[in-house]
């Protein structure tokens, strides 16, 4: 398939997964008060109390996150994203904030579900909805933290906010849910673990570590022989993200078509995790 063909297809994907994401906002969190996770559950607290635009906030509160992540991560990572964040703010003034159900459960629940599909599959694919993804993915890249505590944290800020702004325990405890389920349908659609192991059968072993190396991730190089053709081939293992699993999918199908990859779940990494930036 040809390079730009596969690139529009690649944004017209992302454009449907943020008509998913605007929808979820729009059409059942929204109209209910209730909050999703991230810059979008700030944007929302801020237009409760201002009443401003909820969707330009979005887009506003994410220009300087994607600006911090243009310069840390990689370009495609982030271009990917930034098209997310402006489609889900421009299909946020076209689908209007209509009250299709009463039930703030339903609404919890399914908004969540709406949210969480749009961005796993965005994130699938090397982008993010921004906000707190490229944050994480930033401080992934730097510290060997438990990011995944860092997001619960800043996300458990904002819902705080909201109940010290409206004293609604109810909308608090449903916006709670709606955070839940949307990171349980990641877990489901994306990956669940924040860690994934690669090993990397190819023949192209000195190209694919260099790459590997700039994300910046250690590899090892192990010798491996196949069984049936008794043939002694280079196997790259590596520790990445989910953030980053992306971006190694097709730093390998682009320089070794014919490699063979298993990516195996990763509980925990005890040592360096990231490669040291040489001095």
């Amino acid at each position: 398939m040809n390079k730009w063909v596969a690139q529009a297809l690649y944004f017209l994907l992302i454009a449907g997964c943020s008509v998913v994401i605007a929808g979820g906002f729009q059409l059942l969190l929204i109209p209910e008060g209730l909050l999703s996770g991230g810059v979008s559950g700030v944007a929302m607290v801020v237009g409760y109390i201002t009443g401003w635009n909820i969707g330009w906030l979005y887009f506003v509160l994410n220009i300087p996150i994607l600006m911090w992540g243009w310069h840390a991560l990689g370009r495609r990572f982030v271009v990917y994203s930034i098209v997310c964040v402006a489609c889900t703010s421009l299909f946020m003034q076209v689908i209007p904030a209509a009250d299709i159900t009463d039930e703030p459960l339903l609404a919890a629940v399914f908004g969540g579900v709406l949210v969480g599909t749009g961005t796993a599959v965005v994130l699938r694919y090397g982008g993010s909805s921004g906000g707190f993804d490229i944050i994480a993915s930033i401080i992934s890249r730097r510290r060997d933290l438990p990011v995944g505590i860092l997001i619960f944290i800043l996300n458990a800020a904002v819902v705080i906010a909201l109940l010290f702004y409206n004293r609604n325990w109810d909308a608090a405890l449903y916006s709670m849910l709606s955070i839940f389920v949307t990171g349980k349908v990641i877990d489901a659609v994306h990956t669940p673990h924040r860690k994934v192991t690669a090993f990397i059968v190819t023949n192209r072993t000195e190209e694919l570590a260099a790459c590997l190396l700039r994300i910046p991730r250690g590899v090892t190089i192990l010798k491996t022989r196949g069984g049936f053709t008794s043939a002694e081939r280079d196997m790259l293992m590596t520790v990445t993200t989910r953030y980053e699993l992306a971006e190694l999918r097709k730093t390998v199908r682009d320089l070794d078509p014919k490699a063979f990859v298993n990516v195996v779940q990763t509980v925990d990494v005890i040592g360096e995790f990231r490669k040291r930036p040489d001095r």
